[in-house]
């Protein structure tokens, strides 16, 4: 199947960086990172609307998708755009690596050398949120006044910018992850962005 590529420009957060510390050190910044990883670490599920875009340099391609992620059992992506590919859903077992589809499987190609598709991008982005090493943890502020925590997640004993970096937005207030980033040695490949974020807690 040919798929319909397109740029479209991501919807960016416009973030000015505030007094409110930086590094994976101490402070209030930590103190917050550490506390939403608590948060999604003891999820039981979250449901969401995501918007990706995959950037291989020479292709450019965009997603949408609805988003059921489960802790225990079956996590779903259904594509709801471009519509030539629409309703195709992805399904991940607790456990397991590999994405399982339901119709016609999306082939872009891989984006990195562990073989990262514009698919796993979001089950990617949740493993860095509640597993990732934390590089670095910045507080921000929008300009309509909007605190955000800005977090990079790498390898402990990768140089800033090679390897596979992972970058998290979260809504300083809800903890609602608004967007997230994956990049590969300095370029990034997938830009994500997150509507209608609902972290659901596990029962008590």
């Amino acid at each position: 199947m040919r798929h319909r590529w397109m740029y479209v420009p991501m919807i960016t957060l416009c973030l000015l960086l505030s007094a409110c510390g930086g590094g994976s050190g101490g402070g209030q910044a930590e103190e917050l990172a550490l506390g939403i990883r608590a948060e999604y670490l003891a999820a039981d599920r979250c449901a969401a609307q995501a918007e990706i875009i995959a950037d291989y340099g020479q292709r450019v391609y965009q997603y949408a998708l609805d988003v059921d992620w489960a802790r225990e059992g079956v996590s779903t992506l259904t594509i709801t755009a471009p519509e030539e590919v629409a309703g195709v859903t992805a399904r991940l077992q607790t456990g397991e690596t590999a994405l399982e589809y339901d119709g016609v499987r999306v082939e872009t190609g891989p984006l990195n050398p562990e073989g990262l598709s514009p698919m796993d991008a979001v089950p990617a982005l949740f493993t860095a949120a509640r597993e990732g090493f934390l590089a670095q943890c910045t507080l921000e502020s929008t300009q309509e006044g909007l605190t955000v925590l800005h977090t990079v997640i790498r390898d402990p004993d990768a140089a800033p910018g090679a390897g596979t970096e992972v970058q998290l937005w979260f809504h300083g207030d809800t903890h609602a992850l608004l967007r997230g980033e994956i990049s590969q040695d300095g370029f990034t490949v997938i830009q994500c962005v997150f509507h209608q974020f609902v972290l659901t807690p596990a029962p008590a």
